[in-house]
C-alpha cells in the first residue's frame, strides 16, 4: 500500500519525528552526520527537513535547546546543590553528545548573533554563588573558569581512545576538575 501524502496536517508530526532522529544520530555519529540521513532516520524526505530546518545549525538550535530548557531548571533549584547538578548535568551532556559543543563551535564561527555562551554563562552564575556561599566549591571559583573547564572537557571527550567507556570519561572528567566537584556532595 502506497503511503498518503498528508501534507500540512503532517507538519507537527514530521519536525518531532526529525528532532528525534537528529537527537539520536548526532549523539552516535557527532555534528556533521549527513542531513540525508537524519531525514531517513525521520522516516522524511530531505524536502521535509528543509523546510522545517533550513540548515544544519537550524536544526542543531532546535535539537539542543531542550539542554538550554534543562539547565535553566536545574539552574532554578532551590539551595546550593544546583550547581552540582548543573555541572554533573553539562559534562554527562558533553560526554553523551560532543555535537553540543561542535553545534556551538560552528554557531560562533558563522552566527554572530548567537548566544549559547552567554545563556549558559548566565544560567550558571547564581547556582555557583550559592555553591561557593555554602562551601560546596572553593571561593575563587569563578563562571570563568566552569566555561574553560567544559571546553576542556570536550577536549578529553574528544580525545580519549574509542575503547573509553562514558563512565570511565565521567569519572575522568570529574577527577580533573577537583575545584568543581562539590566537596563530593
Amino acid at each position: 500500500m502506497a503511503r498518503r501524502n498528508r501534507g500540512p496536517a503532517a507538519a507537527a508530526a514530521n519536525r518531532e519525528s526529525i528532532l528525534s532522529a537528529a537527537r539520536r544520530l548526532f549523539a552516535e555519529r557527532g555534528y556533521d552526520v549527513p542531513l540525508s540521513a537524519i531525514a531517513k532516520g525521520a522516516g522524511v524526505g530531505q524536502g521535509v527537513l528543509y523546510r522545517h530546518f533550513p540548515t544544519r545549525l537550524d536544526l542543531a538550535f532546535a535539537v539542543f535547546e531542550d539542554h538550554f530548557q534543562q539547565y535553566a531548571m536545574t539552574a532554578a533549584l532551590p539551595g546550593p546543590d544546583a550547581f552540582c547538578l548543573l555541572w554533573r548535568g553539562l559534562v554527562d551532556n558533553l560526554i553523551a553528545e560532543t555535537a553540543f559543543i561542535d553545534m556551538v563551535s560552528d554557531a560562533r564561527k558563522t552566527r554572530v548573533e548567537y548566544d549559547g555562551a552567554r545563556r549558559l554563562i548566565d544560567l550558571l552564575a547564581d547556582p555557583l554563588r550559592r555553591a561557593v556561599e555554602a562551601g560546596l566549591v572553593p571561593t575563587d571559583v569563578t563562571v570563568e573558569e566552569v566555561m574553560l573547564s567544559i571546553r576542556m572537557a570536550y577536549g578529553i571527550v574528544r580525545t580519549a581512545e574509542a575503547e573509553t567507556t562514558p563512565d570511565d570519561l565521567r569519572t575522568t572528567i570529574l577527577d580533573a576538575f577537583p575545584r568543581l566537584r562539590c566537596n563530593d556532595a
